[in-house]
């Protein structure tokens, strides 16, 4: 796991510069409420207030990412208001929060933006918990909000906007439907009987801390979509707050709160998040830990017991997604990897599509895009699978399958990169240089006489046939039969092999 965070591809240093961004436009959000004259729980507030408006604001384009940046306050400070409102009472209280957990995860259906109102609504939320948050703190609180997201735009979107540099990401849209049918409505609804269950259950457990349970439940949800990626995160989080109590009895708590070091290391806890959240979960969440101890250490609470307490409300709240995804109106993994696997394939055939049309002369075709969608789709296949192919996970055919699907996406989406490299060179060739196509079940432009042929799997098969090659047995001459051109992930699920129309 630690070889995998420190040596996972960074192109272009991406997730370096978000974990520094992150660092500057917090480090500058709590200075300006420092010289605003706030306490130290509207430093906190504001601190956080920058940490997720650098992090959940995840819009295809900057002006996308202003918009939505914008919009934070507009949604945090009623839910805040509400949350200072009924501080006394109990029972509103938990409703409120209940349904601030169901609207959050509704607002998925609207993509990114209305994931990133979602998430800050919730933390709005959760921080008001945090820090007991009461009317009479609420116009320093509102301040502390308002200059820090101010502060974290100022950096995101002036300091350091390296994002005006790069094409826009490609995001697939979640799984659509209707309904019930829709995979969103159907997390809202398992989120809030989840997130009901860790709250009665994080009270039985502490009157005080009960909201970690609920945060845990929440934050497993996020960026899940069907019931095994929802358990294998629920693991993860678990893990990963394991490690990060340990962290903190060795860390956090000697420092007893010290203004400067809790700073220092508050800044690496906020490089950790950043840096870690794209590649391990596990990782985020130890940082994630130690962070929330370094700031009970700063108010004064922290103690060997609490630490003890966060681990118990983590548990409660990871069984209590597990026991929704597994009842309440169940998404399967089997449902989602189809769905999103038969996308990906409806993408190599369009890329493949695009090259032909490009080596026709068409002046307006342009592969580009349609790779980097790929590789968007290619990634969200991976999270989908993940489940099948998790250590734990005891269905080892299933895990063969799930392995073997993916080794045959990433050939096919590495052949599709190498045509459209030469489709890239052969369009500047004179007429008569010709490209097939890859993707559609056999179908495809057949080859000019100026082909010339890309190097991988395509330059090795040489002639074109219609079933898979013999591959090299263990003895000497001897051979034995390619696996089937069809996989299944799952009874009635079945990925083709047979992808590319054009081998040799």
């Amino acid at each position: 796991m630690l070889k995998r965070v420190f040596t996972a591809p960074d192109p272009g240093r991406t997730r370096l510069r978000f974990a520094l961004r992150a660092v500057l436009g917090i480090t500058l959000a709590v200075a300006v409420c420092g010289l605003a004259g706030h306490s130290l729980i509207g430093a906190v507030t504001g601190g956080l207030a920058a940490l997720l408006a650098l992090f959940t604001v995840t819009d295809a384009t900057v002006r996308g990412q202003a918009v939505t940046t914008a919009l934070l306050p507009a949604v945090g400070l009623p839910v805040l208001t509400a949350a200072a409102e009924l501080h006394d009472h109990p029972v509103a209280r938990d409703l409120t929060f209940l349904a601030v957990v169901g609207a959050g995860v509704y607002a998925r259906r609207w993509g990114p933006r209305g994931h990133s109102l979602g998430v800050f609504a919730f933390m709005t939320f959760f921080v008001a918990q945090f820090l007991h948050a009461t009317t009479d703190r609420l116009p320093e609180l509102y301040a502390a909000v308002l200059l820090s997201v101010l502060a974290a735009a100022a950096v995101r979107f002036g300091l350091w906007c390296y994002e005006r540099r790069l094409p826009p990401p490609v995001v697939p849209a979640p799984p659509g439907g209707t309904g019930l049918a829709r995979v969103t409505t159907r997390q809202a609804i398992q989120a809030t009987a989840g997130a009901g269950f860790a709250l009665v259950v994080g009270q039985l457990l502490s009157g005080q801390r009960w909201y970690w349970a609920v945060g845990a439940t929440w934050w497993i949800f996020v960026n899940t979509t069907s019931r095994g990626e929802t358990l294998v995160r629920g693991f993860r989080r678990l893990l990963g707050t394991v490690i990060g109590i340990a962290l903190g009895l060795v860390v956090a708590l000697p420092v007893h709160g010290d203004p400067a070091v809790t700073a220092a290391l508050a800044a690496l806890c906020v490089f950790g998040i950043f840096y870690t959240a794209a590649v391990s979960y596990t990782w985020m969440m130890l940082w994630v830990t130690l962070l929330a101890g370094l700031l009970y250490g700063l108010l004064g609470v922290l103690s060997p017991g609490l630490l003890a307490l966060r681990l118990a409300e983590t548990g409660v709240g990871a069984l209590g997604a597990a026991l929704a995804v597994v009842l309440v109106l169940p998404v399967t993994t089997h449902s989602i990897t189809d769905a999103w696997i038969r996308r990906a394939l409806r993408c190599v055939h369009a890329c493949a599509v695009e090259t032909a049309r490009r080596l026709a002369g068409a002046p307006d075709a342009d592969p580009a895009p349609r790779v980097a969608e790929l590789e968007q789709l290619l990634a969200r296949v991976r999270l989908s699978v993940a489940p099948l192919v998790h250590p734990l996970n005891p269905m080892l055919g299933r895990k063969r399958r799930a392995r073997h699907v993916l080794d045959l996406l990433d050939d096919c989406a590495r052949e599709i990169r190498g045509l459209v490299a030469v489709a890239a060179d052969l369009a500047r060739r004179p007429p008569g240089h010709g490209l097939p196509a890859c993707g559609g079940r056999g179908r495809g432009p057949h080859r000019g006489p100026g082909h010339r042929r890309p190097r991988g799997r395509l330059a090795r098969h040489g002639t074109r046939r219609t079933g898979p090659p013999a591959r090299p047995g263990k003895g000497p001459g001897r051979t034995r039969p390619a696996p089937s051109r069809t996989v299944g992930l799952a009874p009635g699920g079945r990925v083709s092999r047979g992808w590319c129309a054009s081998r040799g």
